[in-house]
């Protein structure tokens, strides 16, 4: 941290923010390619594609609220 963006400051907090969303982005696209690989794969371990499914869908949720607190509407 610099001594121009102190540990609480608005800038810091958009920087983590923006930080997360990378993370949790490339899980997200991570975990797209991985549900991709198994379906191409003949497989019978349906629970492990329903599980990868419903992490990739807390991963959008998550990313959604976290690029609404950075860029909120104006009309909200």
């Amino acid at each position: 941290m610099s001594a121009n963006n102190p540990p609480d400051s608005p800038d810091s907090a958009d920087a983590e923010l923006k930080a997360s969303l990378v993370a949790l982005r490339n899980e997200h696209r991570e975990l797209d390619a991985e549900i991709a690989r198994i379906d191409a794969a003949p497989t019978d371990d349906e629970l492990l594609i329903r599980r990868l499914k419903k992490r990739k869908l807390f991963l959008k949720d998550q990313i959604a609220s976290i690029e609404n607190r950075l860029d909120p509407d104006e009309y909200a």
